[in-house]
Formats: structure tokens, sequence, C-alpha cells
């Protein structure tokens, strides 16, 4: 399992420099439903070792959250999951959405 933490829009940029697909989780530290949408994501993470997930804690970078809010068009929401085709946000969900099981399906239906 390979979970990497961004901090700062330099740890976003470097990573989509290196990657075309990336599955992005915005999690809040303080919030029970981020708590169990992590828990979850995790469980994904556990059940997909070939993948590397990335996330971030809303209270920590709130800057990068917002500055992917604005570059994506899909609005902030926390807990929140994107996944990434290039530039492109090819699915997303958030709160009580995320759980292993609809994390594995859009994985899989947004493999090309």
């Amino acid at each position: 399992m390979s979970l990497i933490q961004l901090q700062n829009e330099q740890d976003w940029n470097l990573v989509k420099e290196q990657r075309n697909r990336i599955i992005l989780m915005k999690n809040s530290t303080t919030c029970p439903v981020s708590h169990e949408a992590f828990k979850e994501f995790q469980k994904f993470a556990a059940d997909n070792e070939n993948e590397t997930l990335y996330y971030l804690n809303v209270q920590d970078a709130r800057s990068l959250s917002n500055a992917i809010a604005e570059q994506t068009g899909v609005k902030h929401e926390s807990p929140q999951v994107l996944i990434f085709d290039g530039d492109n946000v090819v699915w997303h969900d958030s709160h009580w959405n995320i759980t292993n099981k609809k994390l594995a399906q859009a994985n899989e239906k947004t493999k090309a």
C-alpha cells in the first residue's frame, strides 16, 4: 500500500509531472465522516498495492485543496476522492459514497 500525503502546490505539481493517472483524497482531520471515508480509502489502498494513492488533509493544505477545486472546476467537498486522467477529473464522489467497493468500481471503470 502506498499512500502519499501532499502538503502544498509544489507537491501536487510534482505528482502531476510524474503521473498521468492520479487518485486523490481530500480529507478532514476533524470530521467523523472523513475519518470513516479515510478508513475506506486505506482499505482500497491495501487491496490495490500496485496503485500509488495521494491524499491531503484540508486543515494542513487548504490552499492546495482550493487550488485543485479552482483548476478542475469540481466544487470542494470533504471528504472527497477525485480520479484524474491528465488534467481531467474522470470521476469524483464525496462523503458516505467513499467506500472501498465504490472506489474499486470507479478505479476499474476509469482505467483505459
